[in-house]
Order: structure tokens, then C-alpha cells, then sequence
């Protein structure tokens, strides 16, 4: 060859062909789409880094003891979600442990800030957000309309709100992020596989990685577990393009040995992690409130099945219609269905038939797969004829030199099949009874007349029925583990579930989308389209900012939820509202939650509890019996009711109630820890109730008995210093001290035991010790009123005044509505000589309590001392009044009149004593 024309042949194979730089031009529009759904991802979410914790965020995140620095990392691995232990009977037998341990590491990082765990949720939502959106131009051959549609619509969703916004949402958000990577995954481990033989080495990096990767999809949440599934379709479905009936040849035929090779190692992984899950799990499913899931407990066979056969429907809708949504769809927010002759029965027919009718297309379709590829064959070996180069071979994934350096490969390649049809002795075409053969077309004239268009239609629309597969595969499979086939789920609809599965829909909304605009020959109406789906987007992006907006506050969350489900949204809000000091209209929306639903327990309970607050004890008590009447095991009601009898001076019924409480039941409860910590209270109230009654001994017995039962998440510290405090009062000393120093060994910060101790160092003339240990306390907490109203006392027995004074002047500034320290405070500084201020703290006293006899008594003595003798008299009357038999008083009285008299000043007010 001459120079010049090598030189020439060089620089034609050095420059980039025309379908490399469609490639490039493809990559950068998928980079596009991807920064564009990813931003709006963020803007749509950002409004909820601000947003506080909210419904279940409290229970998983707040109490959850598995999040402490102090709880060993093992625990995360033997505690459901929710820090129960998983052999527990209560348990939910939520096995998420990457999830709180994403959790753990927030608290490391920020503590119980909010804002740290929302950072990381929108993080995650946007990662998610633009890895879908890569699948989407994989699934869509790069196409950018389709693949916008799908990204976009994935971001702007306002399904998506609870699981974002929500922090309990990271699960499904963290194992979606799995889920796209486990599939991506499988993808490349599929092309190394059957493609480029040279990386057969890196296809065990691809499978395997699959297999890691979907184990931490599952360890995130359990329906992670499904993207195995959607892996097996995809080998066999789009991967192989087989058909239920060709399953039989996968197992005998040598040419199916990769794909044998992928779906054992899949089904392998299946078995073994569904296998570790029910260990974990243990035989029995975990037990849930009728609230929870009522159709679950019903005992009807037609009403569970037609309501668990709505109820995937009513989810659809709520995927095409997001505008009624709810933190909460238990109760009665979806009536159940307990008749054939129920309108939504016609929902769940339509729903069923259309599934059924996308699965025959699907099924349909794959029977003449093997025509499509045959149309493709024919037209590669024409174009090899003609010295031309076929159409669409950029998406082709034949391996080779040329191929091996693309750095543009489809997700779903459709040219699979097209090695099996060459025979080495052809020259490239195909060879049919001996001869070569070349197929001009498959196709109707009158769909594509041209041998080319016959090929390109072909491919197109074997892209078409891929995406139509995948699409259902990540609709329906993530969506199997929350329809009750296999067990029962603890809710009815909940919308952060729907997540993973919103991918499919996304996706077949996006194909639905670009056929529709296809087969519109006007582009007015093609705009039209484009201007209706636009209009869709704002729609949604509106709402899902509006939904963010609703999760900000607890408030505003439960006032969203009044619409759809009113008893448990009105009784969520009255707690807020009983938080926030709003008593009377939290009063008023528990008894408005009560109209809706009058058997909830956990309303009753609150609903007492405020009213115990007001002082109102027989009316908490009522509440108290109809919360224990409708969930006999609620422990909390129990103790509190317990705690009202002790006020009211029942003693006998509160030794009863508590007593009870003590020995009910853990098993199956939805807060087993709660519980049993509530039953070591009830007998620590008992022992308290025997010591207030000078029972020490029956008191210690308690005490002993509570330490014996107590559980390992219990803190024992005020139930030692109780103990102490027992064998203070009877005058064991020894065993006293003891007591107190495992109350600081315990909580070496437990500001009572600091008291208690010093106050015992002081009766047993320890006075230097008690002394400094009543400073410790003051150290630590320096703005706690009763430490200075112990050292304070402490300093008045030592015969330190002034300093007594000026301790208990300081609680009572802490604490100017607490009567016994303004009154001890009064004491104190008449004891210091300095009555003026004395008389001040006397009269705030009087305020405080203008019905106590005491504080009338002293201000008038007060008033006797410092001159003020007729405001004196009318003290001492006015206590007279209140006490006419208080001898006390009668006689300062009396030594008052005297010395009026002896000064001459008439009395206004004659009292006969």
C-alpha cells in the first residue's frame, strides 16, 4: 500500500465514526437528564431539613436505645427497628439493622438534631432520584423524552413525601438504593457473561457484588430482598427473551449454561436469605393491633379477601392520584369490604383485568421474539450484501475490538439472539437446509415497507415490550411482601411502601407517554401533550412541596390527617396540643377523637393523664378504667391509676392496682421495654406508698422484689436511693450509705442520691462530707430549686443563717410558684434577723396558698414583730377564720390586742375568743 494512502487508511480508523459521536451525544443528554431530575429532587425536598421528628421518628430514633454510644454494635443485629429484641414476643420482627445503623451514625455525628437525619434522607432521595433516571435511559435506549419523563415524574411525586420527609422513610429510601444498584449490577454481570468471554474473570466481582448488594438491600428493609426476583425476570425475560414454556430447556440444554449459572446463584441467595430472615423471625409472625390491619382480623374469609384484594388498587390510585394522602391509613381510613354487592369491588376487577391484560401482551409478545430476531439477522446479512452498514448496530452488543471500547451500552440490548443464527461457514448469513439465506421482511408493507425500517421496527419494538416487562417486574414483585398473601402486615396502606414499585409506574407512564406522542401525526397535538404533561409535573411538584410543609411539625402532620383519618389524627394532635400547654383544647380534641372511635385505649389514657394534671382525679380515674377496659395489659394505665388512688387516699384499691400491674402479661406487645420498666414502677410507687404510710419494712420487701424483676434496660438508680432512703428511716445507716453509693455508681449524676446521702452524712454528723456532697449536686445542677432547698436546710440545722437565707432565696427564684421553698425562704430570713424581707416572702406565701392557716399565722406574726400591728391583726383573723380553734394563734392574738391598748389604737374588728 503507498504511504500516502496508508497515511489516508489511518486517519480514517484514528477519526470517530458517526455512531461514536452519537454515543458521546447520548451520554451527554443522559448526564443532562440526570443533573436535571436530581436538582429537582432537591429543590422539591430541601423545605424538610428544617422539620422536626415526627409520628414514628420519636419511637425509632428518640427512645431507641440501640442508637446510644453506650449500646454495644452487636444489639443492632439482635433488635428489630425499633430496639426490641427479636425473640421477644412483641417485636415487630422488623430486621432493619443498616438502617439504624445510618441512624447511630447521625447521633454520633449531631445527637438528637433533626437536621442531620433530613440531610441524609434528601441525600439519599437524590442519589436515588438520579440512579433511576440512569436505568431510565437504559430501559429507553437513551431515548430523552421517555427517559426525562420517567426521572422527572420519580422526583416530583408526592408519594415519595413520607418516605423522605419522614426519617423512619430511610429504610425504603436506603433499600431502593440498594435495589438499583444490586440490578445494575446484575446487568454489567449478565453482559460480562455473555458478551466479552475475555472478563469472565470480573463476572464472578458482578455477581457476587450482586448477591452483597441485595443482602444489604434486605438488612435495609425486608422488601428489599425482591430485587432478586426482578433479577431472575430479567435474565430469563429480557436477557434470554424466554417464555414460561421454555423454561424446561434452561435445565437440560448446554447453550442456557450461563443463564443457569446466574439464576442458581440467584435462587441459591433467595433461599438463604429468606432463610436467615424467618430464623430471625422465629416461627411465629409477629402480633399486631385489630387497629392496625382490621381486615386481617376479621374472621370473615370474604371480607379479607376482598379487602386484601382492593387494597393493591386503591395503592395504584394512589400512584395516579396522589391527592388524599395520610401519615396513617389504620382504623377505618379504608372501610373494609364485607359484601360482593360493594361498588369498590368493580376498582379491584378493572385494576386485576388490566394486569392480566399487560401480562398476555407481555406473553404474547415473547413468542415472537424469535421472529423479531430473525427480521434482524436477515436484515444484518443484506446490509453485509450490500456492502452497507444496518441501522440501529450502535445498540448492538456483539463483542469484539471495535465493541469492547463503547462506552455506550443499552440496559436492555435486543440483539441477544443474533449470534445463535450465524453459522461459521456462511459468511456471516444465515444458513437454512444447507443454503444461504437472506429474509427480506417480516414486516407489513404497510407498517415498513423497506427492508431497513422492517429491521429498526423490529428492534423498536422489541425495546418496547423489554420496557413494558421491566416495568411490571419493579411494579409488582417490591409490592407482594405489603398484599398479606404470604402473612399479615401491620398496616393497611402506607404510602412510603410504594416507593420501589413507583419505578415501574414511572416507567410505564414514560413508555405509555412516548407512544402516545408517536402516534400523533399533528405536532400541535404532540405539543398539546407536551404541555398537559407539563402541567402534570407543576401539579405535582406543587403538592409534593405542599406534603413537605405538612411533616414540618408534628401539629401540622395531624392536621393533615384529619380528613382521611380523623380519630387518630385528633388523638395524635392532642397530645401536641396537652405538650404545648393547651389543655382545654387538647381536652377537647381527645373527646372529639373518642366521637369517632370510642374503644381507643391509648386515647382514654392521655385523656387521663391531662386530667390528672388539672387535678381532676376522679375524672382521670374514669379514664384510666376504660383505657384498662379496652387493652387490659396497658401498664401505664395501671400505675397512674394507681398513683390517683394513692392522692385520693384509697390506699387499699392503689396496693391492689399496683400489685396487678406488677404481674400483667409482655407477650405480644407492641413496646415490650415500656411495658416492663412501667410494671418496676408500680412497684417502686408501692414501696413509696408503704414508706409515706412508715411501712420501711414492707417498703424494703418491695424494693427487694422490684431489683429481682427489673429488666437489663432498666435504670436502677432511683429504685437503690428509694432503698436507701428505706434503711435511712429505720436507722441502718450502713446499709443506707450502701444503697446511695449504687445509686451513684449507677448514675454517678443522679442529682437525688447526691441529696439523700448528704442528707444522711449529716444526720450521722458527718458534716463536712454531707457538705460536699450537697456542692456536687449543686454542681451539677445549678438551676435545680430543690438542690438549694436541701442545702438550704441543710445550712439552717448547722445554725448558718445568713447563709441558709440566701440559699433558699435562689430556690425560691427558680421556683417562685413552689410554696414550701417561698415559705421555708420566709423562715429562713426571720431566723437571719432580716424581718422586711421575711414579710415579703410571707406574703407570697399567702398568694400561693390564701386558704393555708400556717402562712396567715407567721405573716402576722411577721407583721407583730416589725410594727405593723393592725395588718397583724387582720393576719391572725383571717387565720382564725380558716382555724377558729388554733390556740397559736388565739394567743398571739391576744398579746397583740395588748399591746394595742397599751398604745391606745383602736381595733376595727373585735373577734370573741
Amino acid at each position: 500500500m503507498p504511504a500516502k494512502s496508508a497515511r489516508a487508511h489511518w486517519r480514517r480508523e484514528r477519526e470517530p465514526s458517526c455512531q461514536t459521536l452519537a454515543c458521546h451525544k447520548l451520554g451527554k443528554m443522559e448526564h443532562c437528564v440526570v443533573g436535571v431530575v436530581s436538582a429537582v429532587a432537591w429543590l422539591l425536598h430541601w423545605n424538610t431539613l428544617s422539620a422536626d421528628f415526627a409520628y414514628d421518628d420519636s419511637r425509632a430514633i428518640k427512645t431507641n436505645q440501640d442508637l446510644l454510644p453506650s449500646t454495644p454494635l452487636s444489639s443492632l443485629f439482635r433488635n428489630d427497628f425499633w430496639g426490641t429484641p427479636l425473640s421477644h414476643s412483641g417485636s415487630h420482627k422488623s430486621y432493619r439493622p443498616l438502617c439504624v445503623l445510618s441512624f447511630r451514625m447521625n447521633y454520633w455525628l449531631g445527637g438528637l438534631d433533626p437536621w442531620g437525619y433530613h440531610v441524609i434522607n434528601v441525600l439519599l432521595h437524590v442519589v436515588v432520584s438520579g440512579l433511576f433516571t440512569h436505568l431510565a435511559a437504559g430501559v429507553f435506549l437513551q431515548r430523552a423524552l421517555p427517559t426525562a419523563v420517567a426521572g422527572l415524574l420519580f422526583a416530583v411525586h408526592p408519594i415519595h413525601t413520607e418516605a423522605v420527609s419522614g426519617l423512619v422513610g430511610r429504610a425504603d429510601v436506603g433499600a431502593c438504593f440498594f435495589f438499583l444498584l444490586t440490578l445494575q449490577a446484575y446487568v454489567q454481570y449478565c453482559k460480562w457473561r455473555d458478551k466479552e468471554p475475555e472478563y469472565c474473570g470480573r463476572r464472578w466481582i458482578a455477581l457476587y457484588g450482586t448477591l452483597a448488594l441485595a443482602s444489604a438491600a434486605m438488612l435495609t428493609k425486608e422488601h428489599g430482598i425482591t430485587v432478586l426476583g426482578v433479577c431472575i425476570l430479567y435474565d430469563l425475560m429480557i436477557q434470554h427473551h424466554l417464555t414460561p414454556k421454555d423454561i424446561p430447556a434452561v435445565l437440560a440444554e448446554k447453550r442456557y449454561q450461563g443463564l443457569r449459572e446466574g439464576l442458581l446463584h440467584l435462587l441459591g441467595a433467595t433461599v438463604v436469605l429468606v432463610g436467615f430472615r424467618i430464623h430471625l423471625m422465629g416461627i411465629k409472625p409477629p402480633d399486631f393491633a385489630p387497629a392496625d390491619n382490621p381486615a386481617a382480623d376479621s374472621d370473615s374469609l370474604v371480607t379479607r379477601t376482598l379487602t386484601f384484594f382492593y387494597l393493591p388498587a386503591f395503592n395504584f390510585w394512589l400512584l395516579l392520584c396522589p391527592l388524599w394522602l395520610s401519615f396513617d391509613w389504620s382504623m377505618e381510613a379504608v372501610p373494609v369490604i364485607c359484601s360482593i354487592s360493594d361498588p369498590r369491588n368493580l376498582v379491584s376487577l378493572c385494576f386485576y383485568g388490566g394486569i392480566i391484560y399487560i401480562f398476555l401482551f407481555v406473553h404474547k409478545h415473547l413468542s415472537r421474539k424469535g421472529v423479531l430476531s430473525e427480521s434482524a439477522f436477515s436484515h444484518a446479512c443484506l446490509c453485509q450484501t450490500l456492502n452497507q452498514s444496518p441501522k440501529l448496530t450502535f445498540y448492538s452488543s456483539h463483542s469484539g475490538p471495535a465493541q469492547r471500547h463503547k462506552k455506550c451500552v443499552p440496559l436492555l440490548n435486543n440483539n441477544n439472539n443474533i449470534h445463535s443464527f450465524l453459522q461459521p461457514n456462511c459468511n456471516g448469513h444465515r444458513l437454512l437446509n444447507g443454503n444461504c439465506h437472506v429474509q427480506q421482511s417480516l414486516c407489513q408493507s404497510s407498517v415498513c415497507s423497506p427492508v431497513f425500517d422492517c429491521t429498526e421496527c423490529s428492534l423498536t419494538s422489541s425495546s418496547r415490550l423489554d420496557a413494558v416487562t421491566l416495568s411490571l417486574a419493579l411494579l409488582v414483585l417490591p409490592f407482594i411482601p405489603a398484599t398479606n398473601l404470604f402473612f399479615y402486615v401491620g398496616f393497611v396502606v402506607a404510602e412510603r411502601v410504594l416507593y420501589i414499585p413507583s419505578m415501574g409506574f414511572c416507567l410505564l407512564i414514560a413508555l405509555g407517554f412516548e407512544h402516545l406522542c408517536k402516534r400523533q401525526e399533528s405536532a400541535r397535538r404532540r405539543r398539546t401533550l407536551l404541555c398537559i404533561l407539563v402541567l402534570i409535573f407543576i401539579l405535582f411538584s406543587i403538592r409534593t412541596f405542599r406534603r413537605n410543609q405538612d411533616w414540618y411539625t408534628e401539629e401540622s402532620l395531624y392536621r393533615s390527617g384529619i380528613p382521611i383519618n380523623p380519630p387518630k389524627a385528633y388523638g395524635n394532635l392532642a397530645n401536641i396540643l396537652s405538650a404545648q400547654g393547651k389543655k382545654s383544647k387538647a381536652e377537647w380534641a381527645y373527646k372529639k377523637a373518642l366521637s369517632y372511635r370510642s374503644n381507643m385505649a391509648d386515647v382514654h389514657y392521655n385523656l387521663g393523664i391531662l386530667l390528672q394534671e388539672q387535678g381532676r382525679y376522679e375524672e382521670a380515674l374514669q379514664g384510666y378504667k376504660l383505657a384498662i377496659q379496652f387493652r387490659p395489659r396497658l401498664a401505664m394505665a395501671h400505675l397512674n391509676m394507681g398513683l390517683v388512688l394513692g392522692i385520693l387516699g384509697r390506699k387499699e384499691e392503689a396496693v391492689e392496682v399496683y400489685r396487678h400491674c406488677a404481674q400483667l402479661d409482655s407477650s405480644g406487645l407492641k413496646d415490650p421495654k415500656t411495658h416492663e420498666s412501667t410494671k418496676i414502677s408500680a412497684l417502686f410507687n408501692l414501696g413509696r406508698l408503704y414508706a409515706d404510710e412508715g411501712k420501711y419494712q414492707e417498703a424494703i420487701e418491695v424494693y427487694q422484689e422490684a431489683m429481682h424483676k427489673m429488666p437489663d434496660h432498666y435504670q436502677p438508680q432511683s429504685l437503690y436511693n428509694m432503698l436507701g432512703e428505706a434503711f435511712f428511716k429505720l436507722g441502718k445507716f450502713v446499709d443506707a450509705e450502701q444503697w446511695y453509693k449504687e445509686a451513684l455508681r449507677v448514675k454517678p449524676d443522679h442529682v437525688p442520691a447526691h441529696l439523700t446521702y448528704a442528707k444522711l452524712l449529716s444526720k450521722w454528723n458527718r458534716l463536712l462530707e454531707a457538705e460536699q456532697w450537697f456542692l456536687k449536686a449543686k454542681s451539677i445542677a445549678p438551676n435545680d430549686s430543690s438542690v438549694y432547698q436541701h442545702y438550704g436546710q441543710f445550712l439552717s440545722e448547722s445554725e448558718r443563717h445568713n447563709e441558709a437565707a440566701e440559699t433558699y432565696i435562689r430556690a425560691a427564684q427558680l421556683s417562685p410558684e413552689e410554696y414550701e421553698i417561698v415559705f421555708n425562704a420566709a423562715n429562713t430570713l426571720r431566723q437571719a434577723g432580716r424581718n422586711e424581707e421575711a414579710e415579703n416572702y410571707y406574703h407570697l406565701a399567702v398568694k400561693l396558698r390564701p386558704k393555708d392557716v400556717t402562712s396567715h399565722m407567721n405573716l402576722g406574726a411577721m407583721l407583730h414583730v416589725n410594727g405593723k400591728l393592725l395588718e397583724a391583726e387582720s393576719s391572725y383573723l383571717e387565720a382564725l377564720r380558716l382555724k377558729p380553734d388554733d390556740f397559736i394563734t388565739q394567743n398571739n392574738l391576744q398579746k397583740l390586742r395588748n399591746l394595742l391598748a397599751q398604745k391606745g389604737l383602736r381595733t376595727t374588728t373585735h373577734h370573741r375568743l
